[in-house]
């Protein structure tokens, strides 16, 4: 079973597979990942959890990617950099919100300069 994401100084644990499924099975609204195919009531809660922790763990970490091209785009040294608004509307975001992303964004890219990771500009 997978963990909640990990925050700057903690090892990343694998989440469980999200196996792809093959498109005709995806284009049944029925069927999700074989969950439909387990009878077994704790097999199926099982598995289940094991995709929602997955797909947690995914969204988080698509999140903090999210954020740091956002501050990537709106670095000041960029000269092809992106307002606030700009990358909101790439986004589908308020200009609030991206205004929050670039923020965390930045302090995502600071953690990993510090940690001895490349800069991904």
């Amino acid at each position: 079973m997978a963990e909640p994401t990990p925050r700057r100084n903690e090892p990343r644990l694998r989440p469980a597979p999200l196996l792809f499924e093959p498109a005709e099975a995806a284009s049944d609204p029925e069927h999700f990942f074989d969950l439909e195919s387990i009878d077994d009531p704790r097999a199926l809660l099982a598995r289940a959890t094991e995709l929602t922790h997955a797909f947690r763990a995914a969204t988080d970490r698509a999140v903090e990617f999210q954020a740091m091209a956002a501050a990537q785009l709106a670095d000041p040294r960029r000269f092809d950099r992106l307002t606030d608004a700009e990358i909101a509307a790439r986004a589908e975001w308020t200009e609030d919100y991206a205004k929050k992303m670039v923020e965390f964004g930045r302090q995502l890219l600071r953690g990993a300069d510090a940690e001895g990771y490349a800069d991904p500009v």
